[in-house]
């Protein structure tokens, strides 16, 4: 590492830990780490965080100087006016711990970006959406959530909403009531929660034992079900696939991204409803963006870290 090299730390704030990455402007990643996710609000939370960055840097042999950008990933909306208003999961104080990582890498620029939205712009820099300009990343696990790039910038919004997409009403006449307190929500069919949904409405409506299940977003077991023949998983993972390319459809109409890209737990049994999903879409696609690619997220957990850092990059740079 050239002493003048500049370097850029992702931050990716979750609900039991802060997963730390040390990056170089090429995107490589040259250090990482984690801390137990503190309550982010006080001297003692902030401490916990820049006294972990220390000892990343320390283990690369870099200098707090040659930081130049620190993002955070957090799992809630982060608006235009960079005003935190809702939080899930975690306290935090943003402009306390912005003060505070200022205060400990003099040099660097932060920003805080949504966690899905991040993990976009990470599959952007060095993932499966590398050397495009524009994507739409949806992430599959409890719920459903997606970040939006346009231009090789993510689309936050003015409320920091851009990119909920789990929150697309695809069902007016649902009955059932989503987490939001809305209904008819893409997530209640599309997600890991939902796939077990519908599966146990199928089994009851062909009068049959559904498989163990280990809670009520085990999709895991589903899909193992499905292997081996199970109707009714069949049946949940088409109700999952013909509303998701439905809803991808539609952001295709309004984004037209050079591709999609699936990542969350959920994506990892792509091989059973890929090519099912694929088909979904095409149907309900018009004909100039049937042909748009699915990818699979390359990243995996990596990709917070990864997009939290090249927002700092860019944020650094503007």
């Amino acid at each position: 590492m050239a002493a003048n090299d500049k370097l850029f730390i992702g931050l990716d704030v979750g609900g039991t830990s802060v997963k730390m990455g040390l990056f170089t402007e090429d995107g490589e990643l040259i250090g990482r780490g984690s801390v137990p996710t503190p309550p982010l609000i006080d001297s003692d939370g902030y401490a916990a965080v820049t006294d972990g960055i220390s000892k990343v840097l320390a283990a690369s042999s870099a200098e707090v100087d040659a930081v130049h950008g620190i993002g955070l990933a957090i799992p809630c909306p982060v608006p235009a006016d960079g005003v935190i208003r809702m939080q899930a999961n975690i306290q935090i104080n943003a402009p306390g711990l912005e003060a505070a990582l200022q205060r400990h890498c003099p040099n660097a620029t932060v920003k805080f970006e949504n966690d899905a939205n991040a993990a976009a712009m990470g599959e952007l820099w060095a993932g499966a959406a590398r050397g495009r300009k524009s994507c739409v990343f949806v992430t599959i696990g409890t719920g459903v959530g997606g970040g939006i790039v346009v231009d090789g910038h993510v689309v936050s919004g003015v409320a920091g909403a851009g990119g909920e997409i789990g929150h697309l009403c695809m069902n007016p006449d649902e009955e059932r009531v989503c987490g939001c307190g809305g209904k008819g929500h893409l997530e209640q069919y599309a997600s890991a929660t939902g796939i077990v949904t519908s599966y146990l409405e199928e089994c009851e409506k062909r009068d049959r034992e559904p498989v163990a299940l280990d809670g009520p977003s085990d999709s895991r077991s589903v899909f193992a079900a499905a292997k081996d023949g199970d109707e009714a998983a069949w049946a949940a993972i088409d109700i999952m696939c013909d509303y998701l390319g439905r809803a991808l459809s539609m952001i295709a109409n309004v984004v037209d991204p050079e591709a999609f890209v699936l990542g969350g737990g959920t994506s990892n049994s792509s091989d059973l409803f890929l090519e099912r999903l694929e088909a979904s879409y095409r149907r309900y696609a018009i004909p100039v963006t049937a042909d748009k690619p699915i990818e699979i997220a390359s990243l995996n957990n990596d990709a917070g870290i990864y997009g939290a850092a090249y927002v700092a990059l860019q944020a650094a740079a503007a």
